[in-house]
């Protein structure tokens, strides 16, 4: 058995011997010097640091580690191979938190770090549903729509781009409702769930498709956030719209030039498959105001511009709505995670012109040209109901392709605590 390390925190400065260390090592204990600035961006660097000399078990201790700073470290501590344990401190209310937010952060990595060829659609929608019916038990019930079945309910957008797969496109309905039958929905959840994203005939180049497996990161974030106010006790009626679909190239597979009819009557030209997220989205966003829910959260692996814009240390958010932006920002800050609002105005919407369509999915220029993130929520904003508050994600900091001095490579759950607060308001 792998002996402990016992981890302290401490405002005093390393010893003349360590220099500028920020993690000196005493026998069988390493201590993390604090007081350079971001003390929980320090910590979590402090823990990559011990997992890159090889430590794999940790007890944290002393009386400084309070939630936020135990959370910072085990998000710089974990990898996405097993063999590593966390202990942690504190009062049973903190551990019990603690526990409950791994129990979501490890269900979402689960599912953004599976290999592709073992997540296809119908597999994710599955598990999502199988997983927050252990939690939720008969408050929760669901249904899978899958394939043709899609066309049926007019949910164009999932089955185009999901129709060039050998494996079908499918959406997951689930409704969590501890009140009861006539209860009104107060939230709706829209997760991108593109199980693998090629580009499709908008082919992406082989180090932009390596990592494409992370393209259902925002049905895993919006899943386990679901799944981790389940355990807080949440005591909302919930409704989670998961849209599921693999972006392949074949002789099925939706073309350029192709114009989509969504059911709420918008004509959508396809001028990039490799802008699908948005198209799926459309579906659920349209689920979602048919729910009747007041508020609209969706998030989503869907542009390289959001990242380009904030980097890969915060997630972008739009609303049209000044006070969902100011709550999105309270929740994330109140658990150590950063959200950065770009712009959204009403010209947005027109901003993927198409002579042959209402709207384009995108602009016909690389990465969607200037303001490409602005660009696809305005493009969502036309699929939500106007009488819903609507917060859409851009999940900028949700997987890391290699490993940094924060995060090791793969799925970060960032944007798992905050959208599980903003369910809980």
């Amino acid at each position: 058995m792998t002996q402990a390390m016992s981890v302290l925190l401490t405002q005093e400065a390393a010893a003349p011997q360590w220099g500028k260390a920020d993690v000196t090592f005493d026998g069988g204990a390493a201590r993390i010097h604090l007081g350079n600035g971001d003390e929980l961006r320090q910590i979590q660097m402090a823990a990559r640091k011990l997992r890159n000399q090889g430590v794999t078990t940790v007890n944290l201790e002393g009386q400084d580690w309070d939630l936020n700073r135990q959370w910072s470290f085990a998000q710089g501590f974990v990898t996405a191979k097993p063999g590593w344990q966390l202990n942690w401190t504190g009062d049973a209310a903190t551990v019990a938190t603690l526990e409950q937010r791994m129990e979501a952060a490890r269900f979402a990595r689960g599912l953004i770090n599976e290999t592709p060829e073992n997540l296809p659609p119908q597999k994710l929608a599955t598990q999502a549903a199988n997983w927050l019916k252990t939690l939720g038990g008969d408050a929760v019930s669901f249904r899978i729509i899958e394939g043709e079945a899609l066309l049926e309910e007019q949910w164009v957008g999932i089955h185009a781009v999901g129709r060039g797969s050998e494996r079908p496109p499918v959406m997951l309905e689930l409704d969590y409702n501890p009140l009861g039958a006539d209860a009104p929905v107060s939230v709706a959840l829209v997760g991108k769930g593109i199980t693998f994203d090629s580009g499709g005939y908008s082919l992406k180049a082989s180090e932009g498709m390596l990592n494409m497996k992370c393209d259902m990161g925002g049905a895993a974030t919006v899943t386990a956030a679901l799944g981790l106010a389940i355990r807080q006790g949440l005591n909302k009626r919930v409704k989670l719209f998961l849209c599921c679909a693999e972006n392949l190239v074949s002789g099925r597979a939706f073309k350029l030039g192709d114009i989509l009819s969504y059911k709420n009557g918008v004509t959508v030209e396809v001028v990039n498959t490799d802008a699908e997220g948005r198209l799926v989205l459309a579906d659920g966003l349209q689920a979602a105001s048919a729910s009747g829910a007041p508020f609209i959260i969706d998030a989503a692996t869907l542009t390289g511009a959001a990242v380009m814009a904030v980097g890969g240390n915060y997630n972008a958010i739009f609303s049209p709505d000044e006070t969902v932006l100011d709550l999105a920002r309270t929740k994330a800050k109140s658990v150590a995670e950063k959200v950065w609002a770009l712009p959204l105005e009403p010209w947005h919407k027109d901003m993927c012109p198409s002579a042959y369509a209402d709207t384009a999915n995108s602009r016909p220029v690389k990465g969607g040209g200037a303001g490409g993130a602005s660009n696809a929520a305005g493009f969502l904003w036309r699929f939500v109901a106007p009488e819903a508050k609507w917060l859409h994600v851009d999940l900028a900091a949700a997987f890391e392709d290699s490993a940094g001095a924060l995060w090791a490579a793969g799925a970060t759950t960032h944007g798992v605590l905050t959208i599980a607060e903003l369910l809980k308001d």
